[in-house]
């Protein structure tokens, strides 16, 4: 009987488990199915700014963490430099092979006459400062006269240049509360007294022109104007992007004894033929190369080409300082790389190729044009 009951057991076991069994394998494929859906349901729903796959390109080359020549940045920015403490700054520069940094952000009068007493009395041949001027309220005479000469004195203080910012052209008005012109005459005497100085202008004009077309898929800048969204312009915000540079193209013409360094390429290192155009039809332009290498990467045999044209017209400048992102400006320069990333996706989803500039060119880039152009700068720090 015992035995019985325990064959009946099993039995009644086996035709109940068989069924959970059953059910428990098609529960497991049931999650499986539902796993794998949703993992390609979220691959599929991956934004444009998530999306950064890893190559698989296995091609030669690696970072360059150090400039081959020391180089003079032409286009620094540091803000705090009246009473900053600037030794984390060399630290930084010395690492990256930065024999001198120009602060463009020198301001006027006292700040600046702080920071140039800062320099001199802490690192007097590493930094250098251009002042600033203040074209809100822009009129004729008094202002004029009061300005020009506070930059005279700015310039007897220590300023080495003018650094004029993208707010004339874009912010600025005049005491009317009109639109200030870049090419505006009651400016002239301002210009004309950085020539008889002998001291260049860095100007930074206007901002890349995809910032004023539409915000759309054909617009390259879309990332960065979805990231940054007060970046974009409206077509005549405050006038087109034509406009301001035409005004920019105007007053280097009128001033042909001036030297003007035309920050960030003129927002002209996209179309490099043009830009010849203009470097030949203006031979008192020079440019810098600050926030523009992605566009020089993604074209490296032009750019080169290019670079040994006007190779006595093209300064090294990086912009902000963000001392990690200057390893990508010394590859493409130097290298011959393929296919390598560049620092920030918003302004370049485009991989970088190097130019593989030639030793005299890259001199000239790094510190022989600055050391030219620049008056003052210690020329011991650079080989000949």
């Amino acid at each position: 009987m015992l035995k019985y009951l325990m064959n009946s057991h099993i039995l009644v076991s086996l035709i109940f488990l068989k069924p959970m069994t059953m059910y428990f394998k098609k529960f497991t494929l049931f999650l499986a199915v539902v796993v794998l859906s949703n993992t390609i349901t979220t691959a599929q729903d991956l934004t444009f700014e998530a999306y950064n796959p890893t190559s698989t390109l296995v091609v030669p080359g690696d970072s360059i963490l150090k400039a081959k020549f020391p180089f003079i940045d032409i286009h620094g920015h540091q803000y705090r430099m009246p009473e900053q403490d600037l030794a984390p700054v060399i630290a930084a520069m010395d690492t990256l092979n930065m024999g001198i940094m120009v602060n463009l952000s020198g301001r006027s009068g006292a700040d600046l006459q702080k920071s140039v007493k800062n320099i001199a009395d802490h690192y007097p041949k590493r930094f250098v400062v251009f002042a600033n001027i203040d074209f809100e309220g822009a009129d004729d005479n008094e202002w004029v006269s009061t300005t020009v000469k506070q930059f005279e004195q700015d310039v007897k203080n220590g300023a080495r240049g003018l650094k004029v910012y993208k707010s004339l052209g874009l912010r600025n008005n005049d005491k009317q509360g009109k639109r200030l012109a870049i090419d505006d005459p009651r400016l002239d005497p301002i210009w004309e007294k950085c020539a008889e100085l002998g001291v260049p202008v860095l100007i930074h004009s206007a901002d890349p022109k995809s910032f004023w077309d539409p915000f759309d898929g054909d617009n390259e800048r879309w990332l960065e104007l979805k990231t940054h969204p007060r970046r974009k312009r409206d077509a005549t915000n405050p006038v087109p992007w034509e406009q301001i540079i035409r005004e920019q193209h105007n007053l280097f013409k009128k001033h042909p004894n001036t030297q003007f360094i035309n920050a960030h390429m003129g927002w002209y290192a996209n179309d490099l033929g043009k830009l010849g155009q203009l470097m030949d039809a203006m031979p008192n332009m020079h440019v810098g190369i600050g926030a523009i290498i992605a566009e020089l990467g993604r074209q490296p045999r032009f750019a080169k080409a290019f670079f040994i044209k006007y190779q006595d017209r093209i300064l090294f400048g990086k912009d902000s300082w963000q001392p990690k992102e200057f390893p990508t400006y010394f590859r493409v320069l130097e290298s011959a790389d393929e296919y390598f990333p560049y620092h920030k996706k918003y302004h370049a989803f485009w991989p970088m190729y190097g130019l593989d500039l030639p030793d005299d060119v890259l001199k000239k880039v790094y510190y022989k044009n600055a050391l030219r152009l620049v008056p003052g700068l210690d020329k011991s720090l650079f080989p000949n």
